[in-house]
Order: C-alpha cells, then sequence, then structure tokens
C-alpha cells in the first residue's frame, strides 16, 4: 500500500467512527454511568472488534478479487449501493435523538472490553461499510502481511483518536445526541461525506 492509501483509509475511518450510532451510544452511556477507565476498556473492545472485520474482509475480499473478477465488480457496486443508500438515509431521516442513561456497569477492564466487542459484533452495518471501503482504498492483490499490520496499527489508532475524545467530554455529547439541530447538521455531513464515498468508488469501479 502507498502512503497515500493509508492516509485515506485513515480518514474514511475517522468520519465513520465519529457518526454516532450504537457504539458511541454505549460507549458514551460506559463512560457517564461508570466512568472513563471502563469506558476506555469498552472503547478497546469496540476497536477488536473492527479488526475482526478487517481481518475477514481483508482476507475474503483478497481471495474473491485474485479469483473472481466479475464478482469482486459486483461487490464494489454493491458498497457503491449502500454508501448511497446510507446518504440518502442520512438526509432524509438520520440519526435520531438518542437518551443515554447513565448506568452503573457490572464487572471488570475483561467484562467492558467484551461488551466492546459483542457491540461491534452485533452491528453488521459496520461489516458492510468495511466490504464498501477496503476495495477504493486497499489494493487487495498485493496487500502483503506488512500491509496489513500497518493497516491494523492505523485502525487502532484512528479508532482511539476519534473515541477517546467522545469519552472526555461525554457530558457534552449527551447533550448533543438530544439537540434535534446538532443531530440535522450531523446527519446533512454525514450524507454529503456516504455520498462522495459512492461517488469515490463508482469512478474506480470499472
Amino acid at each position: 500500500m502507498t502512503l497515500a492509501g493509508f492516509i485515506a483509509y485513515s480518514g474514511a475511518l475517522a468520519i465513520a467512527a465519529a457518526i454516532p450510532g450504537p457504539g458511541l451510544t454505549a460507549l458514551i452511556a460506559r463512560a457517564l454511568g461508570s466512568g472513563f477507565r471502563s469506558a476506555l476498556f469498552m472503547s478497546l473492545g469496540l476497536v477488536l472488534g473492527d479488526l475482526t472485520y478487517l481481518t475477514a474482509v481483508v482476507l475474503g475480499l483478497s481471495m474473491v478479487a485474485q479469483t473472481f473478477g466479475t464478482l469482486f465488480l459486483l461487490i464494489k457496486w454493491a458498497g457503491v449501493a449502500y454508501l448511497t443508500y446510507l446518504a440518502w438515509s442520512f438526509w432524509t431521516a438520520g440519526i435520531s435523538a438518542e437518551k443515554i442513561e447513565a448506568r452503573r456497569g457490572s464487572g471488570g477492564a475483561l467484562a467492558s472490553v467484551l461488551s466492546g466487542l459483542a457491540v461491534t459484533l452485533g452491528n453488521p452495518k459496520t461489516m458492510i461499510f468495511y466490504i464498501a471501503l477496503t476495495p477504493t482504498l486497499i489494493d487487495l492483490h498485493a496487500i502483503t502481511p506488512a500491509d496489513y499490520a500497518l493497516l491494523a496499527c492505523v485502525t487502532i489508532v484512528t479508532l482511539l483518536v476519534v473515541l477517546v475524545p467522545y469519552l472526555a467530554l461525554a457530558s457534552k455529547a449527551r447533550w448533543f445526541l438530544q439537540s434535534p439541530r446538532a443531530l440535522k447538521r450531523l446527519n446533512r455531513t454525514a450524507a454529503a461525506c456516504m455520498a462522495g464515498a459512492a461517488l469515490a468508488i463508482a469512478g474506480r469501479a470499472s
């Protein structure tokens, strides 16, 4: 992979991670109810879930790309369709106001990590997003173990850079998730990002 590819991947991942969803909602709730330390361990579980999906997608799509060119092309166009659908969904409906209850988490660090992992693995949209994203940013025909190791490191750092500030500013994030005006701006921004990603994939999907 090239340096530009890693930068593009980290930027797209950061945008995706910053959009509030089940993972961030659960993470902020944990921060409000159990404090920063417990939420930090939960964020490690979320990162572990992303790495699991990334590994599955890289290995699976590498095999597809090397064996079935037409099928791989269909997968890429499916990514275009999915991101277009997300853009439309965010523009018309988007994220509804979340009422986050501050609840005391049970268990220790391991329980927090496992709960974060369960949240990510239980969200199929994460997997679908990786399927839509990775073919446009990663040369699956030529990816090496060293490339994958660096990609995993980039994933870990990017996600933590995005998630940790949410934990530190949990009280403000709670208000943000309940503000209709702020949510509308977030939805429109997310829609524009998703539409741009769909156009980028379409431009390279031939």
